[in-house]
């Protein structure tokens, strides 16, 4: 019980005696007023710029990369409590960031994310920095779930395919809108490109005569990619419509180089109007490309080669792809099955 004193006027109570009335108010409580609290601001840690313009320079790292890597060493010395120097730190320390990551019910890939980029820097730190030490080799990383990439049926790909030149132009495109649209999707899967790739290509990228087109990937390493047939009467059209004779390969309609976003729309648009139960994306497009490949009986080093993996390890995901296909149609087909 909570006892409030209120002094009430004299024409509001006949009998004041200038003595203050006591009210009661049962289980009243008094709220003060909440301050949000503001982050507090990171002080500058130069080894931490150091890192990040090595990666920059050096290694070429794309915007993405850099942005992930400076990102996961900032959320740390924000989550840590007590900072106060990188050399300080102890495996146990990163265990413990570890464990609060888990306790956060993060996904497996984006702890192992940021643990990708505070080892990358501990590497740095003792290979440039003459550190003698790395607690980050003392701690171990959850498993990273293996997730077989979902693929569309080569049905599902031609039905896509078809839409931007058969569904009604949106007056908001751009006239020769619908022909980009399909040279875009058709590139996805005759190349299994990457968005950030498909996105930076140029005109003089792509030769008519061999049938290919110039790549810059992951590390800024150069490939060659062959171009199917289907995708390159595709661009021939769309560029002769756009009147695109030089630089940015695909446009915007204000006649600048389409985002890697802009791209991702260009496919929801059409999933979407596809009406299909998977949610296709640029990279669904590039697992699609893969596991067709190997289907058809290409060779694993091949299809490592045209994705651009620098390990053969990940691209053997698609064998376990094109495995479970053949279990299927065994199941399927076989009587005895």
């Amino acid at each position: 019980m909570t006892t409030l004193e209120v002094e009430r006027p004299k024409e509001q109570n006949p009998a004041y005696e200038g003595r203050p009335t006591l009210f009661f108010f049962p289980d009243f409580k008094v709220k003060r007023a909440t301050v949000a609290k503001t982050p507090t601001k990171l002080p500058d840690d130069p080894l931490s710029a150091g890192f990040i313009e090595f990666m920059e320079v050096e290694r070429r790292s794309s915007p993405r990369t850099l942005d992930l890597y400076d990102h996961a060493l900032s959320e740390f010395r924000q989550r840590h409590t007590g900072f106060t120097n990188w050399q300080a730190l102890t495996a146990g320390d990163f265990r413990k960031y570890l464990f609060e990551m888990m306790k956060r019910d993060l996904e497996r890939s984006t702890i192992r994310l940021h643990f990708a980029a505070l080892r990358s820097f501990f590497k740095w730190l003792t290979r440039r920095q003459g550190w003698t030490t790395n607690p980050l080799l003392d701690v171990q990383l959850p498993k990273q779930e293996k997730k077989l990439p979902v693929v569309l049926t080569l049905t599902q790909v031609l039905e896509m395919l078809a839409l931007p030149l058969s569904l009604p132009k949106s007056p908001r495109s751009p006239e020769w809108g619908p022909e980009r649209d399909v040279a875009i999707l058709e590139l996805f899967y005759s190349t299994g490109m990457r968005l950030a790739e498909l996105a930076s290509i140029n005109v003089e990228d792509v030769d008519a005569y061999s049938d290919t087109v110039r790549v810059i990937g992951k590390g800024r390493k150069e490939r060659l990619l062959p171009v199917g047939s289907h995708a390159m009467l595709a661009i021939q059209q769309y560029r002769q419509k756009a009147g695109v004779h030089g630089g940015p390969l695909f446009l915007s309609k204000l006649k600048k180089r389409i985002t890697g976003q802009a791209l991702a729309d260009v496919v929801d648009k059409y999933w979407k109007a596809s009406g299909m139960p998977i949610h296709v994306t640029p990279h669904k497009l590039r697992h699609s490309f893969a596991t067709h490949l190997l289907n058809n009986g290409a060779d694993l080093r091949s299809v490592q080669e045209l994705l651009g993996h620098a390990s053969l390890s990940t691209t053997q995901i698609y064998t376990h792809v094109s495995t479970q296909r053949m279990k299927e149609v065994y199941q399927a087909a076989h009587p005895r099955a």
